[in-house]
């Protein structure tokens, strides 16, 4: 999937780009089909809502279900980022963030890059994630909230929020929030929200400044995202575990587009379960000098 020159330009000067309806809901089906089991397993990669039983975020998804090892290869998401980084792309980063039915909780102010670069030593920016709607987003569901044009700031300082959610994160101060937003229209404009049906698709900037409210309505909004990095940025430390932060940086070869609905072999290196190595972490610097697989 090719971008426009249009998309070229959009992508520049707001941070993001939206596809509504990219994906039909034939091909979203097995996936739709696939996340009450995934969620259901009680394993670590299943981070739920603090306090609550409501899983947050699957990780790693693509490494042992084949409906996602699928969509972590499909062309429509891999190559548009591709083209905006002009190289061979890994994935840094896969996940299914379950914003459930009135107990999804918030994500607050932040940038993705923010914690790559604090938590993984990521070295640039030179990675960005791409959503997919496996539901309905609406303005009831707690959609996603970007400043537009927040990307050209690049990296703000941030804190570690350790006791808001489940999940901790590096999050951005209120009062620039409120400089960012004003800066990009304030009330007219200063904070977008894309909606659309299953199957939408979100391209964003690793510094693109973005955040979601709660879910109180009645109505799940779960979403896919990969985060893709390209080969010569990818990390230079395992302080997390590797379902959070993936350590193979081999290039992603794309299958066929039709690859959701027909059968194509993947490898499924976690079918039998997550091994010891991947639970492991360090706070040492890994060779620089390392090349990809």
């Amino acid at each position: 999937m090719k971008l426009t020159t249009e998309q070229l330009a959009q992508f520049d000067r707001d941070g993001y780009l939206f596809f509504p309806g990219l994906f039909t809901p034939e091909e979203t089906q097995s996936l739709n089909d696939a996340v009450p089991e995934l969620y259901s397993r009680d394993e670590d990669y299943n981070i739920r809502e603090k306090g609550k039983t409501a899983v947050r975020t699957n990780f790693a998804t693509h490494m042992y279900s084949e409906p996602f090892a699928k969509l972590a290869r499909h062309p429509r998401m891999i190559e548009p980022v591709e083209e905006l980084l002009g190289e061979a792309l890994y994935m840094h980063q896969f996940k299914i963030n379950g914003k459930m039915a009135f107990e999804g909780d918030v994500w607050q102010w932040h940038q993705d890059y923010g914690t790559w670069l604090n938590d993984d030593m990521m070295p640039t920016e030179r990675a960005m994630n791409v959503a997919i709607f496996m539901d309905e987003v609406t303005e009831h569901n707690g959609p996603l909230m970007f400043i537009p044009g927040s990307h050209k700031k690049g990296v703000v300082n941030a804190k570690h929020d350790l006791t808001t959610t489940s999940y901790p994160l590096w999050t951005v101060d209120n009062d620039l929030i409120r400089q960012l937003v004003q800066r990009a229209g304030g009330k007219e404009g200063g904070i977008v929200s894309p909606k659309g049906p299953a199957g939408s698709m979100i391209l964003f900037h690793s510094c693109l400044v973005h955040a979601s409210g709660s879910n109180l309505s009645p109505f799940n909004r779960v979403s896919v995202y990969l985060s893709l990095c390209a080969i010569s940025n990818h990390i230079r430390r395992h302080k997390r575990p590797e379902y959070i932060a993936h350590r193979d940086f081999t290039p992603i070869t794309c299958l066929p587009d039709d690859c959701l609905t027909k059968d194509y072999p993947v490898d499924l290196p976690w079918k039998d379960g997550v091994p010891a190595s991947a639970l492991k972490t360090s706070l040492e610097e890994i060779n620089p000098e390392r090349k990809a697989a």
